[in-house]
């Protein structure tokens, strides 16, 4: 049986991704780490990094958690403003 497709998620979803996405590109710049090594600190493919930064889906929170760590910064710095 065919199961319908995922709905588009709304624009301020995308733009949320899209700017968590931005954040943890520019921390991963600013510690000097390219996406493989941040996919190896979390225990991550570099898939899954490369999918955040580009904000095609958000990270689960706990992600978000070991992605601030290795990056040694604030999970608060990763997130949007409101």
């Amino acid at each position: 049986m065919h199961q319908p497709a995922d709905p588009e998620p709304p624009d301020w979803l995308r733009q949320q991704r899209l700017d968590i996405g931005r954040r943890v590109r520019d921390a991963r710049l600013w510690a000097n780490l390219t996406q493989e090594g941040l996919a190896e600190a979390i225990g991550a493919e570099r898939r899954t990094v490369v999918r955040i930064e580009l904000g095609i889906t958000s990270p689960p929170l706990d992600r978000l958690l070991y992605i601030a760590r290795a990056l040694g910064i604030p999970p608060a710095d990763l997130m949007p403003d409101a």
